[in-house]
């Protein structure tokens, strides 16, 4: 499907801004819970769990709070997730200076919904700068096979866009192929919509990977699509592929385009579908009725599995499918990343084997 570059260090790599998830135990509220559990997160690292699970390096290119105890608890569980890291330590600057920021959110039950409260004052993150990495080193000596960006990263500040523009143009320059999820925030466009129009309209020329859901290709890059909000997901499946085809006529570079397709019924309950082209090729999930734990980190593990899937060189309809069980395993986890033992564990959610293994 796509030329992978072979015997490189790293799998995948990405750029991010590393953060800290705060979660109530046994799927309590936030508010009137009192006990709480701490995880190392970002969007980014989330898709790169699936491959680094399963055995490749991967690497983080990111920023870090000198001395910050929370700098150390991310750098263990990144090493415990075979995640490599590189970037600066910077000075904290005082009290009110430099943190990594905090994802408040619990996992919703039944027809209470999840609820997320991003605390980013001070985020070290938003100053991300591609000048602190070797990139000749990282993407000529050691190699990447794919560039992971995320839109999340490119909106985040005029810094994080300049770093994601370079990255992408460095990764082109040795080879490496680029992947670029849109991921739409609105409050990170809010006063910036011209300037990051014409990044995202950069990022994604270049890019080998195209993944969005409905509202990120329609307020990214401009197209017409179906109304976002996930209900009768089967009925509007040609509208999306209709959306598809439209960046896929003006971001011709991409062989690889894809969208996830979730109807919430309950905290608990989703149905859970996907769209793939790939080589002028449809590939279609049709939604299913999943069993939910923890709803944060499906969307990044069903991209997690689809670059895993074009590491291994599979074809568009295994790609999809490998996507979709990923996105399932992450799902059932509280950690919001996926985490597959093996393949096979991935491939026994897709073929709804939940026997259990001995």
């Amino acid at each position: 499907m796509m030329n992978v570059r072979k015997n490189v260090k790293y799998a995948v790599a990405c750029l991010s801004s590393m953060g800290l998830r705060i979660t109530p135990e046994n799927r309590m509220a936030v508010h009137n819970s009192n006990r709480f559990v701490l995880q190392a997160t970002s969007a980014e690292t989330n898709v790169l769990n699936v491959t680094s699970a399963l055995g490749p390096t991967c690497l983080v290119m990111t920023r870090f709070v000198a001395g910050s105890p929370m700098a150390a608890f991310i750098k263990a569980q990144l090493r415990a997730r075979n995640i490599a890291f590189e970037g600066p330590d910077v000075p904290q600057g005082g009290p009110w200076g430099y943190r990594h920021q905090f994802n408040i959110a619990d996992s919703g039950f039944g027809l209470r919904a999840p609820r997320v409260w991003n605390d980013r004052a001070g985020e070290v993150g938003r100053t991300l700068d591609a000048a602190d990495y070797d990139v000749e080193r990282i993407f000529g000596t050691e190699g990447v096979g794919i560039l992971h960006l995320s839109g999340l990263i490119a909106a985040m500040s005029p810094e994080t866009t300049k770093a994601c523009l370079a990255l992408a143009q460095a990764a082109k320059k040795y080879g490496t192929l680029v992947s670029f999820d849109l991921n739409y925030r609105a409050t990170f466009w809010k006063g910036r919509e011209a300037e990051l129009a014409d990044a995202f309209h950069r990022i994604a020329s270049v890019a080998d990977i195209l993944v969005g859901n409905e509202e990120d290709f329609q307020l990214c890059l401009g197209f017409k699509g179906p109304e976002a909000g996930g209900k009768d997901l089967a009925g509007k499946i040609a509208n999306f592929k209709e959306m598809i085809e439209q960046v896929a006529g003006k971001y011709p570079n991409a062989k690889l385009y894809a969208t996830t397709l979730r109807q919430v019924i309950s905290a608990d309950h989703h149905l859970w579908g996907a769209i793939v082209r790939a080589d002028g090729a449809w590939h279609v999930e049709e939604p299913r009725d999943i069993d939910v734990l923890d709803r944060i980190g499906g969307g990044d593990g069903f991209t997690g599995g689809l670059l895993y899937g074009v590491l291994q060189g599979w074809d568009g309809a295994k790609c999809a499918q490998f996507g979709w069980a990923a996105g399932v395993l992450a799902a059932s986890s509280l950690n919001d990343y996926a985490e597959p033992a093996d393949e096979k564990q991935v491939w026994d959610v897709y073929a709804g084997n939940a026997r259990v293994q001995r």
